[in-house]
């Protein structure tokens, strides 16, 4: 049970708590909880003016109106995979009475979710639009909810969503970006080149585990911590995902990121010329710039490469 865990003070929207992230996250990992309690509590600790009471209730509103218009259905139709997921796909991405002629959308002009608290759940529930965290995050809650097979899975710098159907026992994609139609994984390829190193690893396209999903859902708080200059939470933060999901290159990379950001701020910016460094400062530097280029490596051993964005 994560609703109503404090693990800090509380903090303006545009903070973190003042707490200690890694034992967050390891608490995620440790807990029973669903895709929606996790993704709520993962919103909170970045945002602690979220209500994730109210969230869950709104999630929770939702699934009962999805179980309504599958009401209307022979009960044996109504029970198999495949029609609770057509009900679902209605429900988020075509107008009518579920959701009062208000589908939710893919929203154009932040894609990456990159505006202040735009990949939460409350966000895109309250704006209809989402992007390629905040789309998968509540079909994967809603599904769970509804008894779908459902897991996250990942391309380059996308997340999206495998459902397994109960009747045939085949795995597919399911792009919630784009009405969550089933795709291929040839499409992925397509639209999103992924080394074949990088599949065969399980970087992507992988049907993850539950522990392998939170360390994806989890992410968004290393992603904050460096927002917000907690480079050294970041990189704890950043160990406990990898421990979940050792081919998580997105967190291999941000790693990476937060020992330069480290580096720059402790040592670059201080000390403009190599020459001006103090001597018991220069091994700091090395294992920071060590770091740095290992977790790269680690991710280009893997498969990664770095994405062009269009």
């Amino acid at each position: 049970m994560l609703l109503g865990l404090n693990v800090g003070r509380p903090a303006a929207a545009d903070q973190l708590p003042d707490a200690n992230p890694e034992a967050f996250v390891r608490i995620l990992f440790e807990s029973e909880t669903d895709s929606a309690r996790a993704k709520l509590a993962v919103d909170k600790f970045i945002d602690p003016s979220v209500d994730e009471v109210a969230m869950l209730a709104q999630i929770d509103g939702m699934v009962a109106t999805i179980n309504k218009m599958l009401g209307t259905l022979p009960p044996d139709a109504a029970s198999t995979s495949m029609e609770k997921l057509k009900a679902l796909r209605t429900f988020l991405y075509e107008g009518g009475w579920w959701n009062n002629d208000r589908p939710f959308q893919y929203d154009l002009s932040d894609p990456y979710g990159q505006q202040s608290g735009a990949q939460s759940l409350s966000h895109y529930l309250a704006t209809r639009k989402g992007n390629y965290v905040s789309m998968p995050t509540l079909s994967l809650a809603l599904g769970e909810r509804l008894g779908l097979k459902l897991t996250l899975s990942t391309a380059p710098l996308h997340v999206f969503v495998k459902f397994t159907d109960d009747a045939t026992g085949k795995t597919w994609n399911l792009e919630t970006t784009s009405g969550a139609g089933l795709t291929r994984d040839e499409w992925y390829r397509q639209k999103l080149p992924m080394t074949d190193e990088a599949i065969s690893n399980g970087v992507y396209l992988k049907t993850l585990s539950r522990r392998e999903a939170m360390s994806i859902i989890a992410t968004s708080v290393l992603d904050k911590l460096i927002t917000v200059g907690r480079y050294e939470d970041a990189i704890a933060v950043a160990d406990v995902l990898v421990e979940a999901y050792p081919a998580n290159v997105y967190t291999l990379v941000k790693k990476g990121t937060a020992y330069y950001r480290l580096l720059d701020a402790s040592i670059i910016k201080k000390y403009p010329k190599q020459s001006d460094i103090p001597a018991d400062r220069i091994t700091y530097a090395n294992d920071l710039y060590r770091a740095n280029q290992e977790a790269f490596a680690k991710a280009e051993a893997l498969g990664w490469r770095e994405p062009k964005l269009n």
